[in-house]
This record gives structure tokens, sequence and C-alpha cells, in this order.
């Protein structure tokens, strides 16, 4: 019957630190040479990642487009549109707005071809 060899490992410190700083510091730079190789060889494919990694690694990024002030503007102008709809329809449901001339005209101009002008004077006449 074999007899089983015991195997000592005797743990040093100072070594395996030496060890895992060597290797860290190895990964680290073959990262970096396949970003760096990755950047040479295709420039188109990797030019949106680096974008993107800009404003991360602290590079400037380019200035964003003001596409939220634009759908801000936008939204405001929804809503004021809304309101006067909703002016417009309160007036002609109102029964003393029937009895004026002047509502009833500028009401059926609102319908027929809204304008600000319109708009306007259905609010200054129906209330």
């Amino acid at each position: 019957m074999p007899r089983h060899r015991e195997l000592k490992i005797t743990l040093k410190p100072l070594q395996l630190t030496l060890c895992v700083a060597i290797g860290l510091w190895l990964g680290a730079v073959a990262i970096a040479v396949s970003l760096w190789l990755a950047v040479q060889l295709w420039p188109e494919q990797v030019q949106p990642v680096a974008q993107a990694l800009a404003p991360a690694l602290g590079q400037p990024a380019a200035p964003p487009v003001d596409a939220q002030g634009e759908m801000f503007e936008r939204y405001k102008g929804i809503l004021q549109q809304q309101e006067r709809q909703q002016a417009a329809e309160a007036a002609q449901g109102n029964p003393r707005n029937l009895n004026s001339p002047k509502c009833q005209f500028w009401l059926q101009q609102n319908r027929t071809a809204p304008t600000d002008k319109s708009q306007a004077n259905v609010l200054e006449f129906c209330y």
C-alpha cells in the first residue's frame, strides 16, 4: 500500500503581497493596451463608447443639445392651447353667453378659424 505524501506549504506574506500587486498591475496594463488597440483598429465602432465614457473619465463632453428646453416649450404651448380650448368650451356652455352677440360672433370665429386674437376675444367677451 503506497504512503500518501504530505505537501508542506509555507506562507510568505511579503512574497504573496508582491505577487498580487504585480498581477493587478499587469492586468491593468493589459486592459489599457487592449483599449488602445481597439481605438487604433476600430475607431468608428469605439467612438460612441468613448463619447459615453468621456464624462466619467473627466474629459469635457460635447455640449448637450437643448432638447429639454425645446420639449418644455412645446409642453407649455400644448398646455396653453388646452386652456384656451377649455375656456372656449366653457363659454359655449354658459347660458348667459347665448344672449351676447359679440360672444356668439367670436365663438363662431374661433370655431371656424382659431387664432390667438379670436381666442383672446372669446375669453374677453364670453365671461
